[in-house]
């Protein structure tokens, strides 16, 4: 086994004496078998024809690979935490954003505090945020010529309550509404997420929250907290515009004392940004903040669930921990 750490131009990790990539600036050049967890589940592929188009398309970008199917989130967060132990310095995630962020929270739980293993992304979900905000392309074989192509951006990874995340975390009504779009499998694509907001407003009531952060704090009634490392979440939801996946800081968004008509009035602006510049939501930077919350609230993140009842909530940013293929 070897260490996850960074190495320098023309240097490459090995297995078995056998180089598997070189670096090259911030390209790599693929010389061995690199790791792909594959969720069949959910998406935009049928279950049965995930499989085979995926193992086609990388083997048409020439990508040498060992594949993996996961049976659970759990499972898949498991294989990424195995594959890192194992040695494997390059582990794609072939899923949607939830799949994104099992496989990152398995990579950093290993990584200690060195740089985590290199994170290759096959775009398979819904919404797939981090993928197009890191421009990915959706088309399966042009993000598998990406992995070939191996060119790299080093970006910061978010820290909540013992949990990773890469793209948005979120408290109160955001949560809320992940929750309620799981239970509309009936509805496809980003639509859902759209519905699910609706239907979360229409019976929306204020938490009593205290929030903290470096050079500021706020007491009083919040509808909802997002923070992000990137600019969209749920597919279509621009929460907080200005974040950047490399800049060291989360953005994070907070509305207080909103009514149900102010909240869906501001929704539609929320597909583009345009919410933060209402009197009632303040927008701030921030490496690390701090929640409690009452009555106790949902926490997800990169649109998992993480936990459903917290009353106190950390977030901290920890900056260029995680290097993708882009």
């Amino acid at each position: 086994m070897f260490s996850h750490r960074y190495l320098g131009p023309d240097q490459g990790r090995q297995q078995c004496g056998r180089p598997l990539f070189s670096m090259r600036g911030r390209s790599l050049i693929l010389t061995g078998k690199v790791k792909v967890i594959l969720n069949p589940y959910g998406g935009r592929l049928p279950e049965r024809t995930r499989l085979a188009v995926v193992e086609h398309a990388l083997r048409k970008a020439r990508v040498d690979f060992d594949l993996q199917m996961t049976r659970s989130p759990a499972h898949a967060l498991e294989t990424a935490r195995r594959a890192s132990q194992e040695g494997w310095p390059i582990v794609v995630a072939a899923g949607g954003d939830g799949t994104i962020n099992q496989v990152v929270n398995g990579l950093m739980q290993t990584a200690g505090q060195e740089e985590a293993a290199i994170l290759g992304i096959i775009p398979l979900g819904t919404a797939n945020d981090l993928a197009d905000m890191l421009a990915i392309p959706r088309d399966i074989e042009a993000a598998c010529r990406r992995i070939a192509a191996g060119k790299t951006r080093l970006i910061d990874v978010g820290w909540v309550n013992n949990h990773y995340f890469v793209n948005n975390s979120a408290v109160g009504l955001e949560p809320l509404v992940t929750l309620e779009q799981d239970q509309m499998r009936s509805v496809n694509g980003n639509l859902r997420y759209v519905l699910a907001a609706l239907k979360t407003i229409a019976r929306a009531k204020p938490w009593e929250m205290r929030i903290t952060w470096r050079g500021g704090a706020y007491e009083g009634p919040v509808t909802l907290v997002s923070v992000g490392n990137s600019r969209r979440t749920g597919g279509a939801f621009y929460m907080t515009p200005h974040a950047v996946l490399d800049d060291g800081l989360l953005d994070f968004v907070y509305g207080v004392g909103m009514s149900r008509w102010q909240m869906l009035q501001l929704l539609p602006k929320t597909f583009w940004g345009g919410h933060i510049h209402h009197a009632l939501v303040i927008y701030r930077q921030t490496p690390s903040l701090s929640i409690m919350a009452s009555p106790p609230t949902p926490i997800q993140a990169d649109g998992e669930i993480i936990d459903r009842n917290a009353t106190q909530i950390n977030y901290r940013l920890i900056p260029g921990k995680l290097r993708v293929i882009v």
